[in-house]
């Protein structure tokens, strides 16, 4: 089956040297994974990215059933955005193949397999394998708005995220920055 390759591209054009470039290092991956119905190429010159070195970008979106991998790659250079693209997501693609079809091999059941663990090593085994919390902070949230938040972030140097309870909504919501310099706000709703 011959892979489906889809090119998009946003500020920048889409010349022969780029397309067939592209075909020819997206089809390897063909070879790695036959099942992908669906593979999306978009690449994107992005003018507002702080680092000049993260201007050209690459992200590759493969569908099959069952599945989505997708990729995001940035550089200075296009080809090298689309390479870094396809390396990251030949490893992706052998994560995703070693989580769901490596097997014993040999045509063993897994109950044959699986050793009987009293309930005391279950314990021990599920505690070891518990990620850690390292450090816990308890704040007092002040009402304000989202102008006011976007101020109080910059103010204490959060350059990531800020949390805050919105006075016009009466919820709490968080505050992120986003790559090309705007903000974006994240409002829970319990579900």
């Amino acid at each position: 089956m011959s892979m489906n390759i889809e090119i998009f591209t946003r500020n920048l054009d889409l010349n022969d040297r780029i397309k067939e470039y592209v075909h020819k290092k997206v089809s390897k991956l063909e070879r790695l994974i036959n099942e992908a119905e669906e593979t999306r190429v978009d690449l994107a010159y992005v003018k507002s990215a702080r680092n000049a070195a993260d201007r050209q970008v690459a992200q590759i979106t493969l569908r099959g059933p069952g599945f989505i991998l997708r990729v995001e790659e940035r550089s200075d250079d296009l080809f090298a955005a689309i390479d870094e693209a396809i390396d990251k997501m030949q490893r992706q693609i052998s994560r995703y193949k070693g989580k769901h079809y490596r097997g014993r091999g040999d045509g063993t059941p897994a109950s044959a397999v699986a050793a009987v663990v009293s309930p005391a090593e279950a314990q021990e085994t599920e505690e070891e394998e518990m990620p850690i919390i390292a450090r816990r902070k308890t704040f007092t949230l002040a009402p304000m708005d989202e102008m006011e938040a976007i101020e109080q972030m910059k103010l204490l140097g959060h350059e990531n995220f800020f949390v805050f309870y919105n006075a016009n909504t009466n919820a709490i919501n968080v505050l992120y920055r986003r790559r090309d310099g705007t903000y974006g706000l994240i409002e829970p709703k319990i579900g």
